[in-house]
């Protein structure tokens, strides 16, 4: 078979390398535009910066509807395309292979459909997730399903755990499923509309952490955001992402919760720093402080002199 690639961030690096590894001819990686910034002044994306190591032919669109790029994807005869973090595509390249486009999506579809799978996953307290293979159609992750692979989430497990675990399950995956395409092996099979929820994209400004909640609500959110855009409170006018927690909900906290309130900061200065929530604790371990590297929250007490 002859397969494109489209892919950008690191997420979507492993499941590059296993149909390559599996002897897999990819004729094309489609991936986002080159940004500025960076030593050398550019950012490329992870992608890219795979494929070019391993000598593939590398198309970088602005828009994906500009007929000179979609006159390259034709001249490359693509029996399938394959996407893994990408974005949208219009309905003009992704029907164009005879077998296809696949897409790998972060939870078990029809549930967490859209740009944040895995972190609503955990901002849910969801216990477990998983991954989809399924071809796409005109509504965003809408389609026909291939196979899934269910994945737990640790009581602790942050997105960013989880993310690094997910992509190379999610790789296999990928390579079961076009294993199965090559054999005329697989039966899609249509999405149950009515278990579908949704995982929209996620903004700095709706990170901040509301300490009203209860505190395993406060514990999920906090995890389920680190370690990016990161959850995040201010501290002496300053903004402090809090990346790592743990839920403390001993019969003493309610007692202080009712005498001053959630959202109350709680320090020796030394070893550890608490906010009450409402119906308890949330013991921070490791944080940013605005303009500061991350770091473990004694390191942080050792440098920073609270006030009060």
């Amino acid at each position: 078979m002859r397969i494109i690639f489209m892919g950008t961030p690191e997420f979507a690096v492993p499941s590059l390398e296993i149909l390559l590894e599996n002897g897999y001819n990819i004729v094309a990686v489609v991936t986002a535009p080159n940004k500025p910034g960076g030593r050398q002044g550019i950012q490329q994306s992870a992608v890219k910066q795979f494929a070019e190591a391993k000598g593939l032919e590398i198309l970088q669109p602005e828009k994906l509807k500009n007929p000179a790029f979609l006159e390259e994807l034709k001249l490359l005869k693509a029996d399938l395309q394959i996407v893994v973090a990408f974005r949208m595509l219009p309905e003009v390249v992704w029907a164009m292979p005879p077998l296809g486009t696949m897409n790998l999506h972060g939870s078990l579809l029809p549930k967490y459909r859209g740009a944040a799978p895995i972190n609503w996953a955990v901002i849910k307290g969801e216990t477990e997730t998983g991954l989809t293979t399924f071809l796409l159609k005109h509504e965003i992750d809408t389609g026909d399903l291939l196979f899934q692979q269910k994945v737990d989430i640790g009581s602790d497990e942050t997105a960013g755990d989880l993310h690094d675990r997910m992509m190379h399950i999610g790789a296999k995956l990928v390579l079961k499923s076009v294993q199965a395409i090559e054999r005329g092996e697989v039966k899609p099979m249509p999405q149950a509309e009515i278990e579908a929820t949704h995982a929209p994209k996620i903004f700095v400004e709706t990170c901040r952490i509301n300490f009203d909640q209860p505190t395993l609500q406060v514990h999920n959110f906090i995890r389920g955001l680190s370690p990016y855009p990161g959850a995040w409170t201010t501290l002496e006018g300053k903004t402090l992402k809090i990346l790592r927690s743990t839920p403390d909900l001993g019969p003493w906290t309610l007692d202080a919760v009712k005498a001053k309130g959630s959202g109350q900061l709680y320090s020796d200065g030394k070893n550890y720093l608490h906010f009450s929530t409402s119906d308890g604790f949330i013991s921070i371990l490791e944080l940013q402080l605005e303009g500061k590297r991350r770091m473990l929250v004694k390191d942080f007490l050792n440098g920073y002199k609270l006030n009060g």
